[in-house]
This record gives C-alpha cells, structure tokens and sequence, in this order.
C-alpha cells in the first residue's frame, strides 16, 4: 500500500482509506426484479399466475402510501396457504415478507414499489363494484399456466368438501368444488381458466361456481388440490 501510495504521489493514509473505508454496496432493490420495467428480468410465470389469483381473490394492493404495500389475507386454518402465498410473493418480486397476524387470519404482505405495474387492476373500492380486466400480457402468462392461476383462485375464494345427496332414499357422497366471487369479471376469468383446462362447471347460484362431475373433479385436483 506505501509502494502505491509513492506511485500516486498521495499520502498514505489518503490511500490506506480508500482501501478501508469504502461505502457499503447499495442493496438491489425491486426494480431490479420488475419484469414490466426491465426487459432483462424474468418472471416465474407459473408462480405469477397463483399470486394473480391470490390477489383477484383475497388480495389488496395499497398504493396510497409512500411505497405501494401489497396484502393477501390468509386464513389461519390453512398454513399451508400462508407459506404457498409467501414463496409466491418472494418468486415474483418480493426481498422482504411479513406476516402480520390478525384475528381468524394472517395477511401477508410485500412493500415494493413495483407491485402496481405486475397488478394493474388495483384501484379504490371493492374489486366486484369496479371492472377487473387483465391486460394482454396477463392474458398470454394465465393463458400458458391456467392450473396455477385456478388454483390461485380456489385456494382463496374456494373449497373443495364432499357434497352428500339423496337419491331415492340413498344418500351419496361425491366431492365438489365450489368458486365464490361477487365479479363477474373475476367469475368469468375462473370460467375462461376452467374451459382452457377442458373442465367442465356450472353456475348453481349468479354468485357461485360448481365443478362437480367425478372426471371434471379429478382434472381439477391436478392443478389445485385441497389447502392444507
């Protein structure tokens, strides 16, 4: 360090602390991870079709504040869901991840600033009193992964029970899923999913979706599976 010191023609300890007192590498931040806003980014599209599901669902995305915060309510009856819900969030975009625990569930949440470009369909009140339209480019990655998106779906305003009948004096039990939604714009993107995977479903109620026949059941257990 004194031979590089003489070479400059700089005092040694003018030398000795740039060597040893060099700032702290600025830690990366989201942007570097949007896909939206850099080309060079990639995107985990089947993880990003569950969180979009996810989000139409039980999700909130607040952008009022200084940065947007992103909010997945979770019951606490399903840990399962709260972890699955964490890795999505980290696989799309999120450093950071907390889980604030609040009476019958757990939100789980992400601060960044780059959550309104990957969820353009924030905006203020509920999502059934306002249009929920994805953009092309949604459309292409749900398009290319509809089990994760469904499965988003249903593991948020879903259930998969057993459905007990009776038919002339016997009763039978069969499994069924059932999809709640208040939209219709978020009830007719469960549809167009179900319809790109061949799964047959019916509307037993304006609000409610059923998927009850014994192979349409089994196709969709492939891609959702119970939340556990």
């Amino acid at each position: 360090m004194a031979g590089a010191a003489r070479a400059v023609g700089l005092p040694y300890r003018t030398v000795w602390h740039w060597c040893h007192d060099r700032p702290e590498p600025k830690k990366v931040g989201t942007a570097t991870r949007c896909f939206r806003c850099q080309p060079s980014a990639t995107v985990d599209e089947p993880a990003y079709a569950y969180l979009l599901g996810l989000y139409l669902g039980d999700g909130h995305l607040v952008n009022s504040a200084r940065v947007p915060v992103l909010r997945i309510a979770c019951a606490d009856a399903w840990p399962g869901l709260i972890e699955a819900c964490d890795q999505a969030m980290r696989a799309v975009l999120a450093a950071k991840v907390q889980r604030v625990r609040k009476q019958g569930c757990v939100s789980v949440q992400s601060y960044g600033t780059h959550w309104p470009c990957l969820l353009p369909q924030h905006g203020p009140g509920k999502k059934h009193e306002r249009p929920i339209v994805l953009t092309d480019w949604q459309r292409d990655i749900v398009a290319a992964h509809p089990g994760p998106f469904l499965r988003g779906l249903f593991h948020s305003d879903g259930a998969r029970f057993s459905n007990r009948v009776k038919v002339r004096g016997r009763y039978y039990v069969y499994p069924r899923y059932m999809f709640v939604n208040h939209s219709a714009d978020i009830m007719g993107l469960c549809q167009w999913a179900l319809d790109l995977l061949g799964i047959a479903w019916r509307m037993n109620r304006p609000v409610s979706l059923s998927v009850a026949r014994r192979d349409a059941v089994a196709l969709l257990d492939r891609y959702v599976g119970p939340k556990n």
